[in-house]
């Protein structure tokens, strides 16, 4: 077991870790962020997330969780003043008995593996990172191959859109790219390798509703802006677009739960028709 250090006082490395909880260009600098919570850290360490540091409570007596985790994992062990700790795991009481400091990965879309089955989701200058998270989540539920991020968006390693996930950011690549173009260049060399990806956009006048859009091929989802919707860009890279069939008074859904509907669709077609995602 690595030998344990003791952080008792608002020192350097302490005002680091807590300026990753709002600082996006101090955590993208260290390329480090945040993760709170007994399953977001079991699943970074048990999808070969690179966790540099674990910090514990200095006071409580540890669970049997937290003692194989530190027994087990390869990362420096803080034994941190539990009025601290809660800072950092954004408590204003009880103080989280674990915070783990974890590596973010590349950008690179080719940690997204486009296969026949191929499903993924980008999603288009998202402000908020609860909404990221929640995508992450429900295309993991419903087997989907990644999340790509594009544009000026919020931070898929901000502390609202981990906790969002609720670990599913560590089982389903999660890539950041500057625009559309990226993507579509990735698509592109995915047709060329055999795999005829239909990129599909949502929007409230599409093309045909989601029910009757043939979702059995392999597939990138996009979502728009919560507010904006789709970029006339993204507009132009989409092959279809597809809209949700609603009653009642309102003109559209959230941009997460708009997801989350058109995902289910998908999976309920592959699934009857024997093919599901991954």
């Amino acid at each position: 077991m690595p030998p344990v250090q003791r952080i008792s006082s608002r020192n350097a490395r302490f005002q680091q870790w807590e300026s990753f909880l709002t600082n996006r260009n101090k955590r993208t600098r260290a390329r480090e962020f945040l993760v709170q919570g007994v399953r977001p850290i079991s699943l970074a360490v048990e999808h070969g997330w690179t966790v540099h540091t674990l910090i514990h409570d200095a006071q409580r007596p540890l669970s049997r969780w937290a003692e194989s985790l530190l027994r087990t994992a390869k990362a420096e062990r803080i034994a941190m003043a539990p009025g601290l700790l809660a800072d950092l795991g954004e408590k204003s009481e009880d103080a989280p008995e674990v915070v783990a400091v974890v590596a973010m990965p590349s950008d690179d879309l080719d940690r997204i593996i486009g296969g026949h089955g191929f499903l993924g989701v980008a999603f288009d200058r998202p402000t908020s990172p609860g909404n990221i998270g929640t995508i992450i989540r429900s295309a993991d539920a419903f087997g989907a191959d990644g999340v790509i991020v594009a544009g000026h968006a919020a931070d898929v390693y901000d502390p609202k859109c981990v906790r969002a996930s609720t670990g599913s950011l560590f089982a389903l690549p999660s890539v950041r790219v500057p625009s559309h173009r990226e993507v579509s260049a990735w698509v592109e060399t995915q047709r060329a390798k055999g795999n005829p990806i239909a990129v599909v956009g949502t929007d409230e006048h599409g093309d045909c509703d989601v029910f009757d859009f043939d979702f059995t091929q392999p597939t990138l989802l996009v979502i728009g802006n919560e507010t904006s919707g789709l970029s006339n860009a993204w507009r132009e890279a989409c092959d279809h677009l597809v809209s949700i069939p609603m009653g009642g008074a309102a003109s559209s859904l959230n941009a997460a739960n708009a997801a989350t509907a058109v995902l289910y669709e998908v999976s309920r077609q592959r699934i009857a028709a024997g093919t599901p995602s991954r």
